[in-house]
């Protein structure tokens, strides 16, 4: 895997980057006309690419176009070409930013470091916003619940006490602090927790009498275990 790959039809301006970069612990690789920036993209899984708009018979418009199609990696047009229909084009056909020739290599280094940072924070949020245990996966950002792929319907309360616990997974969660906490009402009945409990063993445990993940501790309260 590279942090950066350029597809540029000048080799020796793609080999010079290429060099520079690599001075300044940015592993990078380079290819030089459409079908290798294709392979070159889909073989290095690259965090960020440099793409000239001129590749000889094609261009860095089919190229990104192209690349949308499966890809959301960042991509830097790097061009000789400033109007502003070529930057609109660029940044239409899904391009991230667009800088000009001639440009300073430690310009060009400082936005592609900048780029590659907002894309790392980027990919960190998105694997935090994503819970995975057995058959589940749950999406923070959009309260979705799947089991297998299919959709799980869970009401916003049992959400909120399955939420609650895989945020304090490994401990014990006693019954009055999930009812201070999630139901925020220290007088809603244990009859009500436990239901709820159930109902979430219904919908996501295997075997919802013997819970792998929803863990009763007896007299005490519950855990989450993975």
């Amino acid at each position: 895997m590279a942090d950066c790959l350029i597809i540029d039809d000048d080799a020796d301006i793609a080999a010079t980057i290429c060099e520079y970069f690599n001075l300044f612990a940015v592993r990078c690789e380079y290819a030089t006309d459409y079908e290798e920036g294709i392979q070159a993209a889909q073989q290095k899984q690259p965090a960020l690419i440099l793409l000239d708009v001129n590749l000889g018979k094609q261009t860095g418009f089919a190229l990104c176009k192209k690349l949308r199609e499966t890809s959301d990696v960042p991509i830097l047009f790097i061009s000789a070409r400033n109007t502003d229909d070529d930057v609109l084009a660029a940044l239409g056909v899904g391009g991230d930013d667009y800088i000009t020739k001639p440009f300073s290599m430690a310009v060009l280094l400082a936005k592609a470091k900048a780029m590659l940072k907002r894309s790392a924070s980027a990919q960190t949020q998105e694997a935090q916003a994503m819970i995975r245990f057995g058959n589940i996966e749950m999406d923070r950002g959009s309260n979705r619940v799947l089991r297998g792929g299919e959709p799980v319907k869970l009401k916003p309360m049992e959400y909120k006490l399955l939420l609650y616990l895989i945020d304090n997974r490994g401990r014990l969660v006693t019954k009055d602090e999930l009812l201070e906490n999630v139901w925020q009402d220290t007088f809603i009945g244990e009859g009500t927790l436990s239901v709820h409990i159930r109902h979430l063993r219904e919908k996501l445990e295997e075997v919802p009498n013997e819970p792998r993940f929803l863990k009763t501790l007896w007299g005490s309260g519950y855990m989450f275990e993975e």
